[in-house]
């Protein structure tokens, strides 16, 4: 039997592919890292897309500076890409657009290392006991 998948579900994957491909292609500001659009969370009523990305600094700018201006510029753009997402996208209402860093990344990160220190701890000490 497939798998149903909601209405809402449907135009958070289209809006996320073609997100991906405007910010790539269409936003021009140095103060921009490299983005990656990572999740598009739509409320129920179609009226708010909660877009998370991913940043990457280029260059020698500092990560949380970067972070910080990306989602700034995003923000700022929501309008033009909300614009050309309406001449890609055929919806009644096309979503407002709120752009948000997502931290999932950098937490798995941390998690990952913390693992692999204790596992090292662990190593050490039965080592020791030998």
């Amino acid at each position: 039997m497939a798998r149903e998948f909601s209405r809402t579900q449907r135009v958070a994957d289209q809006l996320q592919r073609e997100l991906a491909q405007l910010i790539q292609f269409q936003v021009k500001d140095p103060r921009m890292g490299m983005v990656t659009v990572s999740a598009v969370k739509i409320s129920k009523d179609l009226s708010y897309a909660d877009v998370y990305v991913t940043v990457l600094p280029i260059g020698d700018q500092d990560e949380a500076e970067c972070i910080k201006a990306s989602v700034d510029v995003l923000n700022n753009a929501a309008g033009f890409l909300r614009h050309e997402l309406a001449t890609l996208i055929k919806l009644r209402i096309l979503p407002h657009l709120r752009f948000h860093y997502d931290e999932s990344v950098e937490r798995g990160r941390r998690i990952h290392s913390l693992i692999e220190k204790a596992y090292q701890r662990e190593q050490q000490d039965s080592d020791n006991e030998e």
